[in-house]
């Protein structure tokens, strides 16, 4: 397919945009400053401001395009950023595909969301069905999801992709966390008792990739796999993998400190399943969380 893919030099879309090249894909990027190829195409989300007929060359486009949540400690500017960011680049891209008569218009749309969407949890589990929740993610998620909207009542195909927590020791939840624990001064966040909606890397690649071939699914889906652990859990196995102790417990006030408004978020119990995935007959590959962290660790 000819896949044009916004957010390419993020945590996600580098690995996406090697992964399906290498599958033969031809992938055109998104840039917002001068292309350095033919394999890039401008754009200013924040102005809207987007080429139709670049648009009109895709097969299906993917949008991973946002400020990274965990980047930085959150304050009112980054939490505006972080929701304009991922609502500018989605209703750019929604409107452009609306836009285009109905021969030119990509078959699909896999717009990134997340599992914030679901707000606190607690203990119970949920899937695709359930509403957004409370807090800043899931109104972030709320507004972000349905500025795809333009796109889905043009009669293309959107998967709105609520991602969990992709383990790779280069980035995301893992690579912050790995030099504490080695140093063996690391442990549970707050009570331990959060929820935590883990996928492996190379679970959300095929993941991604099974949701571009297959036409039946659409709407949000919940990238995530199939068992959820709680951050205890979490931190015990990761500990064990690295053959160090984590008994030193992280505080909620000692985030909070460090974190800012994302201590919330990190402290929010998320017990998401994959129920759209399951019922498509998706097969994992490291559906236990042991197995994604040795694949996760691995040099």
């Amino acid at each position: 397919m000819r896949i044009l893919l916004a957010g390419a030099s993020g945590f996600l879309g580098t690995r996406l945009a090697d992964r399906l090249a290498a599958d033969g894909h031809q992938i055109t990027r998104l840039v917002r400053r001068s292309p350095r190829d033919s394999q890039e195409r401008l754009w200013d989300p924040a102005a809207g401001q987007l080429d139709p007929a670049v648009v009109a060359e895709a097969d299906a486009v993917v949008n991973l395009a946002g400020a990274g949540v965990g980047d930085k400690r959150w304050d009112d500017d980054y939490r505006r950023l972080i929701r304009t960011s991922r609502v500018d680049s989605t209703t750019t891209l929604a409107t452009t595909i609306a836009g285009l008569p109905a021969a030119d218009r990509p078959r699909v749309l896999l717009n990134s969301s997340a599992v914030g969407w679901y707000g606190n949890t607690g203990d119970r589990a949920v899937e695709e069905d359930a509403p957004a929740g409370e807090g800043f993610l899931a109104d972030v998620c709320r507004v972000w999801e349905a500025a795809t909207r333009p796109a889905e009542d043009a009669g293309v195909r959107v998967v709105r992709l609520r991602t969990g927590l992709p383990l790779h020791r280069e980035g995301g939840l893992l690579k912050p966390q790995l030099l504490p624990f080695k140093l063996g001064i690391a442990g549970r966040l707050g009570s331990g008792r959060q929820w935590l909606p883990w996928i492996s890397m190379a679970d959300w690649l095929d993941a991604t990739r099974f949701l571009l071939d297959h036409d039946e699914v659409a709407g949000p889906v919940n990238v995530v796999g199939p068992n959820p652990v709680t951050n205890a859990e979490f931190t015990r196995e990761l500990a064990r993998q690295l053959h160090r102790p984590a008994i030193i417990p992280i505080p909620a006030l000692a985030l909070k400190v460090v974190l800012g408004g994302f201590a919330h978020e990190a402290l929010t119990s998320t017990r998401v399943l994959p129920g759209v995935l399951s019922r498509a007959a998706y097969r994992y590959q490291h559906p236990t969380l042991p197995q994604a962290l040795q694949a996760a660790l691995a040099p």
